[in-house]
């Protein structure tokens, strides 16, 4: 059977050989290396400029942005027929294809992250491996942990006030170095569509900008909602477990909502962004009508008008950018206003991919994506529901894991 036959739904006249090949797994793909981009600007927010308000923020946002790193290739790797061929990107990097540069630009990213990390926690990793590396008698536990935070101080105990200020030297100069980079991972998927020629819907110059601004507006939310949700979580279960007299106020005040607001200017604005360059590609296009623009026009303003001017730009752009403009934003505003501003980014992702592939070459005929809900087999799942919410799931798994060795709630253990 011919990939993508599965769930491909063909109208009119369209060649026997044409299928919706980019399926939920490619629209997976930009969304999540947006998140990362995204998270990764919302961190260097307070490193790079200052904004000491978003100091804890920051940090959030910095592991999450490295948790998010692990996930953001695996669409590719399940999309792939023969997936460990896909190794080869990362084994074999080159600037000949925009998809063989993903290797260095990963590779580059991710050790920026890593070392920025590093450096923000060194302090933390000295203050457990010191005490641990004097107790005689271990037991498994704290052995391991000393073992663990040992290789992590990679054999460097200074905490002197010298050798803290050369660290916040580099993380600041890391943090410069990684947005250009971070927005480069994610700006080359849209340099990708917007380079190829047979697509009309898909090749204009704007669309890596666009990409970037929407990427932008995804991480930041996304690392508001999972602030918001973690926070609030972590706040009952203390309460919980523990007696009042028992809690520091430090312990039980949740989700600051200075913090969340402070942040929401900063997504607001770059909403701002990625509304009007959205909008001046839609009525570019309409002007110039380019090659192509009859049947272009029936699948915009026709056949995806829901999926585009509802779901798109009046769900996921035009709501909560009023939801985040009105003053006296609340926590359970911003929630609401988080989830739309992610369901419209990622909406923007499914219409280019899915919305790309909607017309037929012989421009008589259209088809139609029926993502698997129910699967049967392997490729249904992967391609289908199920595998779109294990790859939206992994970074949360890792995040969790991580903060086990990056405490992102214990301000006093970072700078």
């Amino acid at each position: 059977m011919v990939h993508g036959e599965l769930w491909t739904l063909k109208e009119f006249f369209v060649y026997p050989n044409e299928y919706i090949y980019w399926s939920i797994q490619i629209v997976m793909y930009p969304f999540m290396t947006g998140l990362v981009a995204g998270a990764f600007v919302l961190s260097s927010l307070y490193h790079v400029f200052g904004v000491k308000e978003l100091k804890e923020m920051a940090r959030f946002a910095l592991v999450f942005s490295f948790a998010l790193l692990f996930a953001a290739p695996m669409p590719i790797v399940l999309h792939l027929q023969h997936p460990f061929r896909g190794v080869n990107v990362f084994l074999t990097p080159h600037f000949t294809s925009a998809i063989a540069a993903f290797g260095v630009v990963f590779f580059t990213y991710g050790a920026i992250v890593a070392s920025e990390l590093w450096f923000l926690y060194r302090k933390h990793f000295v203050e457990i491996a010191l005490p641990l590396k004097e107790k005689q008698d271990k037991s498994l536990f704290e052995w391991i942990k000393f073992v663990i935070f040992c290789t992590l101080t990679l054999g460097v105990y200074d905490l002197s006030e010298e050798s803290l200020k050369r660290d916040e030297k580099a993380i600041k100069i890391l943090a410069g170095v990684g947005i250009p980079v971070a927005c480069f991972l994610h700006g080359y998927a849209g340099f990708i569509f917007g380079s190829v020629k047979a697509n009309a819907l898909w090749m204009t110059p704007l669309m890596p900008v666009i990409f970037i601004m929407s990427a932008i507006v995804s991480g930041i939310a996304l690392c508001m909602l999972t602030y918001i949700i973690v926070m609030e979580v972590r706040k009952i279960r203390i309460k919980s477990q523990r007696k009042p007299w028992m809690m520091s106020l430090e312990e039980v005040k949740g989700a600051e909502i200075s913090v969340i607001r402070i942040t929401a200017k900063y997504l607001l604005l770059f909403m701002i962004f990625a509304i009007t360059l959205e909008f001046l590609d839609l009525v570019f296009r309409g002007y110039t009508a380019v090659k192509h623009w009859d049947i272009l026009r029936s699948v915009i303003y026709e056949r995806d008008f829901t999926k585009i001017f509802i779901l798109q730009y009046t769900l996921g752009n035009f709501i909560p950018f009023i939801i985040f403009l009105i003053p006296g934003l609340t926590i359970r505003r911003a929630i609401i206003g988080l989830v739309l501003a992610l369901t419209g980014v990622f909406m923007m992702r499914w219409n280019v991919v899915i919305g790309g592939q909607a017309f037929s070459l012989t421009l008589s005929g259209y088809m139609d994506y029926i993502m698997p809900i129910i699967p049967h087999n392997w490729e249904t799942f992967k391609e289908g529901l199920g595998g779109a919410l294990s790859i939206f799931i992994m970074p949360f798994v890792l995040f969790w894991i991580i903060a086990k060795i990056f405490p992102v709630f214990s301000p006093e253990r970072a700078k």
